[in-house]
């Protein structure tokens, strides 16, 4: 049986990842309006991966026999000035949800909550994963810079990602 507080902050981490799901959205929304299809692809599969990280969290409170509580969120951003400004602001989102993470096992570990401590584990992994992978794009933009051609390149490697969720 979880604690109460601890119940409560996987629920805030729950809804923090269907919020960042609704961040993604928003962006690809963006770029899909830039009439950058792959860019648009790339926030879309994000956004579905965001959205199978929040309901890990929902399994996980209810296979712990407590309740699953969905809350409202805020708007997210809906305009950018560049691509680029795309990446940086997810990087920035995917360093809050790294700290929100820790902060979560931190608990967990005061608490000796084990089950909760290995089911987050997951999650720092995949963290040095999200974070990692937007640097990176985020260094091939500045290297690209006003480049249309390896630009539109990006866009189309971009255009081919998928979503598949990991066993």
């Amino acid at each position: 049986m979880l604690s109460e507080k601890l119940t409560k902050a996987l629920n805030e981490q729950m809804n923090y990842e269907f919020y960042s799901a609704h961040v993604y959205l928003a962006t690809a929304a963006y770029c899909s309006n830039e009439s950058l299809d792959g860019f648009a692809n790339f926030f879309l599969v994000q956004a579905e991966e965001e959205n199978f990280h929040a309901m890990k969290f929902y399994h996980f409170i209810n296979d712990m026999g407590e309740r699953a509580e969905i809350t409202g969120m805020p708007n997210p951003a809906n305009t950018f000035s560049s691509i680029l400004e795309t990446f940086e602001t997810s990087l920035g989102h995917e360093k809050e949800v790294t700290r929100r993470i820790y902060n979560l096992a931190d608990l967990a570990m005061d608490e000796r909550e084990h089950a909760t401590l290995t089911f987050l584990n997951w999650f720092i992994e995949e963290q040095v994963e999200e974070e990692a992978t937007f640097d990176t794009f985020i260094q091939r933009l500045k290297r690209i810079g006003d480049d249309n051609n390896a630009f539109e390149m990006m866009d189309s490697e971009l255009a081919k990602r998928t979503f598949t969720p990991p066993e």
